[in-house]
């Protein structure tokens, strides 16, 4: 008696291979199509945060004729706020100069820096309810600067919307948006460091790039 057991093949055929790698090609595919996508949607929304920021700055401006965090009369405007109460910067026209980043305590009703977005909290122009740091769509810090240096660093003479924690990818994206893609130029500024990097540095090169030690930027726009 014949033994088809014996003689009967083990294992995939080529075709059944063929589908399997068809199959990992797919979800690959997927995978990385799914990354870029989330990818996308976290540049967008820093260029919304842009616009938002904006609109709400001038919103403010046009609103109560004085800059948010300078404004003088805010104290009496808000007089219930609370945590932390509504206070008033100088009214000079400038809001403040550029701190050391080190981070705007929920708490803290200085300097006029950190003011300037619990003004625009209290005027309902953006969300929140204190004067931290808005955080962007990569975890960092979102600070208004005013810089009054003139040298080439991450910030223009002005009133600066900065971006800490930015990779290269979403920096570069932000400044080819806005400006010219250049770090070192134009309205929009970058600076590489690690985590929310103090923009009143020396700007980066002439391009964003990718390292293997430091990978995050500070982006600054003048409003």
């Amino acid at each position: 008696m014949w033994n088809y057991s014996k003689n009967r093949q083990s294992g995939f055929t080529l075709v059944e291979l063929a589908i399997v790698l068809v199959i990992i090609g797919l979800l690959l595919g997927g995978v990385l199509k799914g990354q870029e996508m989330i990818e996308n949607g976290k540049i967008k929304n820093l260029q919304n945060d842009v616009k938002g920021v904006t609109a709400a700055y001038y919103a403010y401006r046009d609103r109560y004729n004085a800059l948010p965090g300078d404004d003088l009369r805010a104290a009496t405007r808000w007089p219930s706020a609370t945590a932390p109460v509504a206070t008033s910067g100088n009214g000079n026209g400038i809001v403040g100069v550029a701190s050391t980043w080190t981070g705007c305590d929920p708490s803290v009703i200085t300097p006029e820096t950190c003011t300037f977005m619990h003004h625009l909290r209290l005027a309902g122009l953006i969300t929140g309810i204190n004067s931290a740091d808005p955080t962007n769509a990569y975890g960092g810090a979102i600070r208004v600067e005013q810089s009054n240096t003139a040298a080439n660093t991450g910030m223009v003479v002005g009133l600066n919307l900065c971006f800490g924690s930015l990779p290269s990818k979403a920096a570069e994206a932000i400044d080819a948006s806005f400006d010219d893609g250049n770090p070192a130029t134009g309205s929009v500024r970058g600076v590489r460091g690690t985590n929310n990097f103090d923009p009143n540095t020396t700007a980066t090169g002439t391009a964003y790039v990718d390292s293997t030690t430091v990978t995050t930027y500070t982006v600054c726009k003048l409003l």
